[in-house]
């Protein structure tokens, strides 16, 4: 039996995440609340999934949420210091 050592590093998925909408079986949704955001990027950095992208970090714009690709996990909430994202149930449409 291999240590965990001598096991091969290699990714769980052999596909890129953003090829793989995760989206539909959320629970909960991250929503942004943009007074409170400081623009540190952190969801963006976080994000397990590439869910979340930043048009312009030069010019502070708000991270913006794909919801096809994001699983709510929370994440993005748990790391955020300034509590800028809220996670909510998600709701049938």
């Amino acid at each position: 039996m291999k240590t965990y050592q001598e096991i091969t590093i290699t990714p769980i998925n052999n596909v890129d995440s953003r090829a793989v909408k995760t989206g539909a079986w959320r629970t909960w949704r991250p929503v942004l609340i943009p007074e409170k955001c400081i623009h540190c990027y952190k969801c963006w950095k976080v994000c397990p999934d590439v869910a979340i992208s930043v048009e312009s970090p030069e010019e502070k714009s708000l991270p913006v949420w794909d919801y096809d690709y994001c699983k709510g996990c929370g994440l993005c909430a748990f790391e955020c210091p300034k509590d800028a994202i809220e996670m909510q149930r998600e709701v049938d449409q």
